[in-house]
């Protein structure tokens, strides 16, 4: 759960972790999520983030220290995106339900080390940061938004996220001979 600055708290639906999820056909419907409604991208968002952030806290054991710098921004950025979205969700969404139906996208690495962790978080933060850049896009494609501040945060999270992914994807080049292009986007 995750506790807003108000005490409420905000429940993280997650089903069991086991592969990679490939990105969806249908981009205006993810997991049940309606993309293009501002507290459904909201709630998503949060539980995004929060898979996120506890991936990238396990960089801060890689041998590579571009990696832990990397870990330890995204920890950082997220867990004030988190704490801002659920700000927002507890003052203008109080009775929205925080049941999400996410999916993890992203692989166990708490017990990776060296080479085998790295290059499972660049192949899996690279569809992750993929999702979010498509449930950003929707929202602000679909008219969604309610508060010009989720607006600017989801503008922010498309450009920010898909810039990240060109890094990740030099990374995975560079180290493992891979190109970082792991899942076709649908229509």
């Amino acid at each position: 759960m995750a506790a807003t600055s108000t005490g409420e708290t905000w429940q993280q639906t997650v089903e069991p972790a086991g592969r990679n999820m490939m990105a969806p056909t249908s981009t205006s419907s993810m997991h049940g999520v309606n993309a293009g409604e501002e507290a459904d991208y909201l709630t998503y968002m949060v539980a995004h983030h929060m898979e996120e952030a506890a991936a990238a806290k396990q960089l801060q054991r890689s041998s590579r220290a571009q990696m832990r710098t990397l870990g330890a921004s995204i920890v950082t950025r997220q867990s004030a995106e988190i704490a801002m979205m659920n700000k927002w969700l507890a003052t203008w969404y109080r009775g929205h339900s925080p049941t999400t139906g996410y999916r993890p996208m992203m692989r166990d690495l708490s017990k990776m080390s060296g080479d085998a962790l790295d290059e499972t978080f660049l192949r899996d933060m690279i569809p992750h940061h993929m999702m979010a850049v498509i449930m950003s896009q929707q929202l602000l494609k679909h008219g969604g938004v309610r508060h010009q501040p989720v607006a600017a945060f989801a503008a922010r999270v498309r450009e920010a996220e898909h810039a990240e992914m060109f890094r990740l994807q030099r990374y995975l080049a560079d180290w493992f001979g891979g190109d970082g292009v792991l899942c076709p986007i649908g229509n």
